[in-house]
């Protein structure tokens, strides 16, 4: 029988996900700095981190007007809304070398510091929801 930890534990486990995803496009457009006409990428899922939390947490309802299926035969619509969709995108704004490369070196390393703090704080979020779940359970045993 499975069991969550906490109602929460999705979301830093996506945003862990998605975090590690962010350092490796960072990474990849610090390796391509100095390749010809590349421009860096970036992903935006913060987003689509909130509308899953305030999904699950009740705090927000949207209101949708609901498909008439006319026949049995019908097909039910594809819910889009209950996947995570982050955002990837070209990191535009930067001067463009002659070459044609965009990527500005000191702008990747500060985002890869945000995103690294980021997901240290993810990680140290999943701990402590472990934690208190393991005390719970200790705490348990000597009533």
């Amino acid at each position: 029988m499975a069991f969550e930890i906490s109602k929460n534990m999705p979301i830093l486990q996506k945003a862990l996900y998605y975090r590690q995803i962010r350092a490796d496009m960072i990474s990849s457009n610090i390796a391509n700095a100095d390749t010809p006409f590349y421009t860096p990428r970036d992903i935006r899922f913060e987003e689509a981190l909130q509308a899953e939390s305030n999904k699950l947490f009740d705090e927000y309802k949207e209101k949708k007007l609901k498909l008439a299926l006319t026949s049995p035969l019908d097909l039910e619509p594809k819910n889009i809304d209950d996947e995570f969709r982050p955002i990837v995108f070209f990191r535009d704004g930067h001067l463009k070398r002659n070459d044609g490369n965009s990527v500005d070196i000191d702008v990747e390393t500060t985002e890869m510091a945000k995103n690294t703090l980021a997901y240290n704080a993810t990680v140290a979020a999943i701990k402590k929801q472990i934690q208190i779940f393991n005390a719970v359970l200790e705490y348990s045993k000597n009533i």
